[in-house]
């Protein structure tokens, strides 16, 4: 789907955005729907370490806020959407630009809007890996979004 004019706005609200600026990475697309987003981290001055890779931080900063803010957009009023837990697993150092592709399915949403018909609150696990222009995965990341119905 493209993007849409709202969903171009946030992606530059993010690309400006000083928190997110200084991961050194950028959205690339946010779909008109809000259901999928991508994330260009290059390796440049502002994110090499001492050892000439990706800082480990900039790896998590590029992909933490994507999976909360899709769906606080997806859900829309009615409902809290909070980041909960993290873990992100290094594979491989970063020695060139890496991806992030995040997506969330119709189907997902269904579950969570029935799911919360008989819950107070809910735990989501979403995974996202970095991975360089051939594929390879450079850090496996899982994010817990906690989500509950306001009011």
């Amino acid at each position: 789907m493209p993007e849409s004019w709202a969903s171009r706005r946030m992606r530059w609200g993010f690309n400006f955005f000083p928190a997110f600026r200084g991961t050194g990475a950028r959205v690339t697309y946010i779909s008109g729907d809000f259901r999928e987003v991508r994330v260009k981290l290059p390796l440049s001055w502002r994110t090499r370490n001492y050892v000439g890779t990706i800082f480990g931080g900039s790896f998590y900063g590029a992909v933490d806020p994507h999976y909360m803010i899709m769906l606080i957009k997806i859900l829309g009023p009615g409902y809290v959407v909070w980041d909960k837990a993290a873990t992100i697993r290094f594979k491989k150092p970063g020695r060139g630009t890496l991806y992030a592709r995040f997506e969330i399915s119709e189907e997902e949403i269904v579950t969570i809007r029935r799911l919360l018909e008989t819950e107070s609150s809910i735990d989501r696990v979403y995974n996202v890996d970095l991975t360089d222009v051939a594929g390879a995965v450079h850090a496996s990341v899982e994010k817990t979004v906690y989500i509950r119905r306001e009011g």
